[in-house]
């Protein structure tokens, strides 16, 4: 049964962003893109919404959450920075069909983390573009094949 791990949506400038990173939200384009991620994730049957901590990670799910009546739960351990151990263990933790939002440095490091412990992976990208996702099949407990998919077309 397969995971989803989303990297956040377009967020303002880091650089030009003077308060606290945490509460950096989306732009006007990351709100198209979280609406549409939420239209082509809820056609999946999300279980659960899980999310760092940071508020573009939470608004990349907000139009999903409405859409299937799920709350957006948040999820520290895949929170930007976080230790490879904390987020592979955040991901063995989340049932079947779990939608997660997390960061460009996270989620690598996972999908890298679990190749590195025999996960077949197909269309690896060159980098990792804001909206997209990884799916990650699990078979018995194990994280077996990942797919990369583009973000959606906005």
């Amino acid at each position: 049964m397969p995971i989803y791990v989303v990297r956040h949506a377009k967020a303002g400038s880091r650089s030009a962003w003077t308060e606290d990173d945490c509460i950096r939200p989306l732009s006007e384009n990351g709100w198209e893109q979280a609406k549409a991620l939420g239209q082509l994730l809820v056609r999946l049957s999300p279980s659960v919404l899980l999310s760092s901590p940071y508020l573009r990670c939470i608004q990349t799910l907000e139009p999903l959450s409405e859409l299937c009546g799920l709350p957006v739960v948040v999820e520290p351990r895949i929170e930007e920075d976080s230790p490879l151990e904390k987020s592979l263990a955040a991901l063995e933790d989340a049932p079947d069909n779990a939608v997660l939002c997390s960061h460009g440095d996270v989620i690598p490091d996972v999908v890298n983390g679990l190749f590195r412990r025999g996960m077949d992976m197909t269309d690896v990208p060159r980098a990792l573009k804001k909206a997209s996702l990884f799916v990650l099949h699990r078979e018995d407990g194990v994280f077996v094949r990942a797919e990369y998919w583009d973000p959606p077309t906005v």
